[in-house]
């Protein structure tokens, strides 16, 4: 909801910038793949609050065989992850496997899908909004707040899940 004009008067034509999101995050994957092909038309996005933590994740597949999946603490990069990321990571490799088992695209016999192979072609922003976050060095490069593991988890659980069901395809 945030829109930032940048205004350059000091030439005699102004130059002027602005810089405004209209779809957030879901915005930025489709940045991300613009270059690319996406497996599925529809971006995932999951949104919810669990244990005072905001979390916000927009995600989608393309045909690239590399993951770009890009983390935020209050609108602060986190280069190295962290907790949050980790929970993203569980959520989807435990809700793709649950799904497909569910579904019989896996057998009894069959291993579990990795979560490497669920995440190649993923391109995904995981933002979570924390009061006070408790980052691992002085860079703020990692997160380490353990409640935000488990709202990550629980929302993009619930929700992916929701998503899968109501688009088989």
């Amino acid at each position: 909801g945030i829109r930032i004009v940048l205004s350059d008067k000091r030439g005699e034509q102004p130059v002027v910038k602005e810089f405004y999101y209209e779809g957030g995050i879901k915005e930025y994957v489709s940045y991300i793949n613009r270059s690319k092909t996406p497996l599925y038309e529809q971006i995932i996005y999951c949104e919810g609050e669990k244990n005072g933590v905001y979390v916000e994740v927009a995600m989608q597949h393309n045909d690239s065989y590399t993951e770009s999946c890009y983390s935020f603490v209050n609108n602060i990069t986190t280069p190295e992850g962290g907790t949050h990321l980790v929970g993203f990571k569980n959520a989807l490799t435990k809700t793709f496997n649950d799904y497909a088992r569910s579904q019989k695209f896996l057998k009894e016999n069959e291993q579990n899908l990795t979560g490497e192979d669920i995440r190649e072609g993923l391109s995904a922003i995981i933002s979570v909004k924390i009061s006070e976050p408790q980052f691992e060095g002085q860079t703020k490069q990692k997160l380490g707040n353990s409640e935000a593991r488990g709202a990550v988890d629980g929302v993009v659980s619930e929700q992916l899940t929701y998503f899968l069901e109501q688009n088989p395809s």
